[in-house]
């Protein structure tokens, strides 16, 4: 297969149900992406579920990446057929490590029993503030830079230890935002040196370990002073310069989700695509519209041929780590979920348990995307 007939693998899309209608499927096949992300629309049953991931190996030529946002507390796709997990915060305040070593196997278990490969998951964000409307409430494993180290690096392993590929994000850094990315571009002004210190260290430290990393959809304007409101994922500088020369990351880099706000308002759909894989980003994704990922690879034919090799490379390199599902067993899916209400008990107390989603204010898109 050549390179050329290979682009849809730097393709990571959404699907439209709860399972593959025979139209999806012939669409899927003739475009082959790299990937899959579900949502909760694609969530009715545990059989159900299943069955949707074994299908969409089944329409791929090549292993595809399965994934899914399963972070805890509201970031948890699966808690539509199952107990929600304790979010991040809730863990990292109450700041026991065998907890967090829990959540993390246990996130890998239900995740390989349903057929997943790659989790999207630690946030490495900082909080400065556990209540700021920028998508992240709830979602953060420290205050500082160490705090997020040390919790998201224990949650890393863990997760990995069970055969689940890990992710990264928001690289690099969406903490200081003062807004949330899906309905509009935040613009963060910290200077290297800060970043250095507090954004940049937790990828520092865990690069070695994290299978792959989310660019995020801010604009920074240290990184890129002659390009206002131009977003770090489509940003050579901060991808390739940044990510990839100067801390040395040559794994999988791939997009948030292009189809939000700080995107859609900034940039046309062709320069998403095309400045994405340019700035040295692997994988786009496409979470919800079918149709653009068909666009979104002819786009990338306009890619040069130099780059599309790289990203093949390093995509072909990552899917080697991947594990193979367990087999199904709905006594086993129902053992390792009366495991997760005990970690939510054990971290939120009884009483708080039985109230899901135990973050107050306004809500984010992030839950329903």
């Amino acid at each position: 297969m050549s390179d050329f007939t290979r682009l849809g693998q730097l393709l990571l899309t959404g699907v439209p149900g709860p399972e593959l209608d025979s139209e999806t499927a012939a669409r899927l096949r003739k475009l082959q992406p790299g990937g899959f992300i579900l949502f909760g629309r694609n969530i009715k049953t545990p059989e159900q579920l299943r069955k949707l991931c074994d299908d969409l190996r089944d329409v791929s030529e090549i292993e595809p990446f399965i994934t899914i946002d399963q972070e805890g507390g509201r970031v948890s796709r699966l808690r539509l057929i199952g107990d929600e997990p304790p979010n991040a915060q809730s863990l990292r305040d109450k700041g026991d490590p065998m907890l967090i070593k829990q959540h993390g196997i246990l996130t890998g278990q239900i995740l390989r029993l349903f057929g997943f490969n790659l989790d999207l998951c630690p946030v490495l964000d900082i909080s400065y503030d556990d209540t700021a409307d920028n998508s992240l409430k709830g979602r953060c494993w420290g205050r500082d830079a160490q705090e997020v180290i040390d919790k998201a690096g224990m949650f890393n392993k863990a997760l990995r230890g069970e055969g689940i590929l890990s992710c990264g994000k928001h690289f690099p850094g969406y903490g200081p935002a003062e807004c949330d990315p899906h309905e509009f571009l935040p613009v963060i002004s910290k200077p290297h040196e800060e970043m250095m210190r507090e954004e940049l260290a937790p990828y520092l430290a865990l690069l070695p370990v994290l299978d792959s990393v989310m660019t995020c959809h801010s604009n920074y304007t240290a990184y890129d002073p002659d390009r206002p409101r131009w977003p770090a994922s489509l940003s050579h500088n901060i991808v390739t310069k940044l990510l990839r020369d100067q801390l040395g990351f040559d794994g999988l880099a791939m997009t948030d989700d292009l189809d939000m706000g700080a995107i859609l308002n900034e940039v046309t759909f062709e320069q998403a695509i095309q400045e994405a894989v340019r700035a040295g980003n692997d994988i786009v994704m496409i979470c919800h519209r079918l149709e653009m990922v068909e666009l979104a690879k002819q786009h990338l034919e306009g890619v040069e041929a130099p780059i599309i090799y790289d990203a093949l490379r390093r995509i072909e390199k990552a899917k080697k780590r991947m594990s193979a599902p367990y087999k199904w067993d709905m006594a086993h899916f129902e053992r390792i979920n009366a495991e997760i209400w005990d970690l939510r008990v054990a971290v939120l107390g009884e009483d708080r348990a039985k109230n899901l989603s135990v973050e107050d204010g306004k809500r984010s898109p992030v839950e329903l995307y």
